[in-house]
């Protein structure tokens, strides 16, 4: 007779449908923030070297994209601008102008899909000749006099149509510089879905490839956060909330769990999680050689995001998983 006493968990796992049953974590298509990086020119669709499966793509292509992204039913998506390196000047004038290529895209966005949601990308990296995220004299990014131009930069995205500004260039003050200047422009009903959270990572290099925005000297690690800083988030995070951001985003996501998980804990906001352009390329160069199972590598790495805490994903995957639910619905 067997007299060891121990508790059977095995019984929950026991069928697929026992597991469905008591499944805790779930993923849903509007958890979903697709990135879309909008390049000069016409009837260009340029795929990025790092990043199979995901394009440059121009204006006049833009509408076929939105196509397959409502068909898909995904509820969001996140521009970037690609302008002309002729372009880029040392202010990176055109991320403010109303003629501007993510200005000119959240239109074209709301006159096809007046619905979908476009979060705009507010930092001036993409457009500065230096590739900084701000002004640079002598060598270093200013601080105080950045925020004008991100204010600037704010304000023409949300004239242009966005329904969400997400500042991503982590200045000192630039959640209550965009806020005061949303409001005094008379849009105090849009939100800010601010890059709390981001951290000076090697994950971001494909990224660089996409938005032709890797810094032209030096680095960005006296503005982005030590990857080996934990307090450090809470202490940003919680300036962000405090000048008025309405969405926290963690970035990047997968080697930062703790971080999303810590954020979540301590603040009462939407949390967002960055799955960032290296952590794609990861995933398609390994797949691409037949080392793992590529639909189970996203959906694991997804859903353990959203387990850490993240409300919702801004992710490259976003078709590929969004597709894959509704196949699991038919």
């Amino acid at each position: 007779m067997n007299t060891l006493e121990f508790k059977r968990h095995r019984r929950l796992r026991k069928t697929a449908a026992i597991r469905s049953m008591v499944r805790e974590t779930h993923l849903h298509t509007e958890d979903f923030i697709y990135p879309i990086f909008i390049v000069e020119g016409e009837n260009q669709k340029n795929e990025v070297p790092s990043m199979p499966g995901v394009f440059q793509i121009s204006l006049d292509l833009l509408k076929s994209e939105l196509d397959e992204i409502v068909a898909l039913g995904i509820k969001a998506v996140i521009l970037f601008g690609v302008p002309n390196e002729s372009d880029k000047d040392e202010c990176g004038t055109g991320a403010f102008h109303d003629h501007g290529i993510v200005q000119l895209a959240t239109k074209e966005v709301k006159k096809h899909y007046p619905e979908l949601l476009v979060v705009a990308d507010t930092c001036l990296c993409e457009y500065t000749d230096h590739g900084h995220c701000g002004i640079v004299e002598n060598g270093t990014v200013l601080n105080d006099e950045s925020l004008e131009l991100l204010v600037k930069t704010a304000v023409s995205q949300a004239e242009a149509g966005a329904d969400i500004i997400a500042p991503s260039n982590m200045m000192d003050g630039f959640v209550v510089a965009i806020r005061k200047g949303l409001d005094e422009a008379g849009f105090i009903d849009i939100p800010i879905m601010s890059y709390a959270v981001k951290y000076s990572s090697a994950f971001y290099g494909p990224f660089r490839d996409a938005a032709n925005s890797a810094p032209q000297f030096g680095d960005r690690k006296t503005y982005q956060m030590d990857p080996a800083n934990r307090m450090e988030a809470l202490r940003e995070a919680e300036s962000d909330i405090e000048e008025g951001a309405d969405f926290l985003i963690v970035k990047p996501a997968l080697s930062y769990m703790d971080i999303i998980r810590d954020v979540k804990n301590h603040f009462n906001a939407p949390i967002v999680a960055y799955n960032v352009s290296g952590e794609y390329a990861m995933i398609k160069a390994a797949a691409a050689n037949g080392w793992i199972d590529e639909r189970s590598i996203i959906l694991e790495m997804l859903t353990s995001m959203k387990r850490a805490g993240a409300d919702l994903i801004i992710t490259y995957f976003a078709k590929d998983v969004a597709g894959w639910l509704q196949d699991t619905k038919q």
